[in-house]
């Protein structure tokens, strides 16, 4: 049986951040039902995956009980199996970090574009196209002609943006959309006239775009057992390195550097020689554990 897979955010007041908590905790659980979801005083972002009528079930919970009518962005998906170990509800003072609250009303201000109007917007060579992910993310895959900010972490977007023209068109676009709304409302505060949203973010993209018709090239990082995603949303071809948890490539993975389990052509040269004893024990053990187990 497939997994349904859904991810959802909403920019909204919430309040007693530690009673909605183990309220949605005990209720996904007992749905079976595991994934991420975040809680701050600015909004709600999760990633949750089970059987549809579960998923399907939690998702009117989520709405019910914080008086949501509809996501300001949610993607779906089928996948062979369960991308998540346990299921997480976390409280943070942001959805995401930048040191800049998001208030729904705030988050009007700037323009969404749709899918099929994002191909347009970023062929024009006026537009500056902004990738607000990390760079590990832009190396598997980003949009023509996109800029890679270069950052580390997303409170340090606010230096790179201080370089950028004012008067100039801005497209932005990120995974889902959560991290362009944290970046827009910043953009806003600091006089920039024209900011433009991919809506629904990468995944709404290429859930809608044919690939023939795609301005996209490579594969989007996702944070889960899945860790890439085609078009359609069907998993890549990456996979984990279990040493440095960078995303390996099928053809890094044809390097003498990647060892299952051990290093990957990304740390092969930077491990210590404790740091692989421990490994090869672990995988020692995770075979051991195998075998008996059958």
């Amino acid at each position: 049986m497939k997994i349904n897979v859904i991810g959802f955010y909403k920019i909204k007041k919430i309040s007693k951040l530690a009673k909605h908590q183990n309220l949605l905790k005990n209720f996904l659980s007992k749905s079976l039902v595991k994934g991420i979801v975040i809680l701050s005083p600015e909004g709600i972002n999760g990633t949750i995956a089970g059987q549809k009528n579960n998923v399907n079930k939690c998702v009117n919970y989520i709405k019910k009980k914080f008086y949501i009518k509809e996501f300001d962005s949610k993607s779906f998906s089928k996948v062979e199996y369960q991308p998540f170990n346990k299921l997480k509800i976390k409280i943070k003072k942001e959805v995401i970090p930048i040191g800049l609250k998001l208030t729904p009303l705030e988050k009007k201000e700037h323009k969404y574009i749709g899918p099929k109007n994002w191909n347009k917007l970023i062929k024009n060579k006026d537009v500056i196209v902004i990738d607000v992910r990390k760079p590990m993310e832009f190396k598997l895959g980003t949009f023509k002609n996109a800029i890679d900010p270069g950052v580390k972490n997303f409170r340090q977007f606010p230096s790179f943006f201080k370089k950028l023209n004012k008067n100039k068109k801005i497209a932005m676009f990120c995974t889902g959309g959560i991290r362009c709304e944290k970046a827009a409302n910043f953009l806003q505060k600091k006089g920039f006239k024209e900011i433009h949203q991919l809506k629904g973010g990468i995944l709404n993209y290429l859930n809608t775009i044919k690939k023939s018709e795609s301005l996209w090239k490579g594969e989007c990082f996702i944070f889960d057992k899945r860790v890439s995603l085609k078009h359609k949303l069907i998993p890549g071809n990456y996979i984990i390195c279990s040493a440095c948890r960078t995303p390996v490539s099928t053809k890094e993975r044809n390097s003498r550097k990647y060892v299952e389990d051990i290093s990957c052509p990304n740390c092969y040269n930077k491990l210590t020689k404790k740091k692989k004893n421990k490994l090869l024990m672990r995988k020692q053990q995770k075979k051991f554990l195998k075998y008996n187990l059958k």
